[in-house]
């Protein structure tokens, strides 16, 4: 029982933690512009393609 004690913290450290993850990369702009990143896989034009 006293394993509880221990664990039940932990557990919620944990969640704060990765929701602070989460909330970090939302602020430092990850997410901003999905529908790009999806259509630049399509395109034929690559400008990292080597020199």
């Amino acid at each position: 029982m006293s394993i509880i004690l221990v664990l039940a913290p932990a557990s919620v450290m944990l969640a704060l933690l990765g929701l602070g993850a989460f909330w970090w990369t939302v602020k430092s702009g990850q997410y901003d512009d999905p529908a790009g990143d999806a259509a630049r896989i399509l395109n034929d034009q690559l400008d990292d393609r080597p020199l």
